[in-house]
């Protein structure tokens, strides 16, 4: 990976507090390290909210979401229900060819039959805990499909964040990208919006919330986060990309970063792959820099 190409360094003080460059050039240096020798493309993003102090390497590129992509569905499903056509407690009839997804992987909605119900509530805990695929494109489709949640990014200002998958003119991007795209800035950043109750609105912001700090997949960068700290976060990997986007409640303040990885030639699932490896060492070099310097 070339790093001159890749790096940027974005610096500047918040109105909170005074911010320490020579710790942000040190992370810099330390976040290089770790990039040092990965094979395939890297794209990080770390803002700590108090000081408003960034960092970043490649973090406007384009990468896909993979599982990230459930985060904007989340969205648009509160903001439905902000409107009234929704409610948490509605109930929904699950038929398994209106999904049309055969893959099964661990998706607990994949065993339903046909008939079976369930509310909004649960599909939500099913799609953004667990990570499941059917869930997801069912709720993508009530949000109202990719056009409509792609609309609600666009005027909120997230200019490459997209829903790629069943939604019309993008099929060039889901052969690049897959269900999705983002780059790690704007994906950090809608959690942020969420975390400051500015996405729908704040009480639907405090509900989406807690959905993300209920996940089940905790094996990378939670896994280096203390069990007593509260995280918000949405986990994805496919084929060649792996990726985890995170809000720390911490102690000295709240940091929020996203790493997202594409091109690896890396492809297993397994817990020693390259890309999952990287994230925990990022994960655990950022708590050690913010809380425990």
């Amino acid at each position: 990976m070339n790093m001159d190409r890749y790096i940027t360094l974005l610096l500047f003080i918040g109105l909170a507090c005074c911010s320490d460059a020579g710790g942000s050039e040190k992370l810099e240096t330390d976040i290089l390290e770790l990039l040092q020798g990965f094979n395939g493309d890297v794209g990080v993003y770390v803002r700590h909210l108090p000081s408003n102090t960034e960092v970043g390497v490649n973090e406007n590129e384009i990468f896909p979401t993979a599982s990230m992509i459930k985060v904007p569905i989340l969205v648009k499903i509160f903001d439905k229900i902000e409107g009234g056509a929704l409610t948490m407690d509605s109930v929904v009839i699950y038929k398994k060819a209106s999904i049309n997804y055969p893959w099964k992987g661990d998706d607990a909605l994949a065993r339903f039959n046909d008939g079976e119900d369930i509310t909004i509530s649960k599909l939500l805990t099913y799609m953004i805990t667990f990570s499941d695929n059917h869930a997801s494109l069912w709720l993508q489709d009530m949000a109202g499909g990719g056009v409509t949640i792609n609309g609600w990014l666009k005027n909120k200002g997230f200019i490459h964040t997209r829903v790629n998958s069943r939604t019309p003119d993008r099929e060039a991007e889901y052969e690049i990208y897959g269900w999705g795209q983002t780059t790690p800035r704007e994906m950090a950043e809608l959690l942020v919006l969420i975390r400051e109750g500015r996405a729908v609105s704040p009480a639907a912001s405090n509900d989406m919330y807690r959905h993300l700090t209920r996940i089940y997949w905790d094996d990378e960068a939670l896994s280096q986060i203390p069990p007593t700290v509260q995280v918000a976060s949405k986990q994805g990997a496919v084929s060649q990309s792996r990726s985890e986007v995170v809000l720390v409640n911490a102690p000295s303040g709240d940091y929020v970063f996203c790493i997202i990885t594409k091109n690896q030639t890396d492809t297993r699932y397994d817990q020693d792959n390259e890309g999952f490896i990287l994230i925990r060492n990022i994960s655990k070099l950022l708590w050690q820099h913010f809380e425990l310097h």
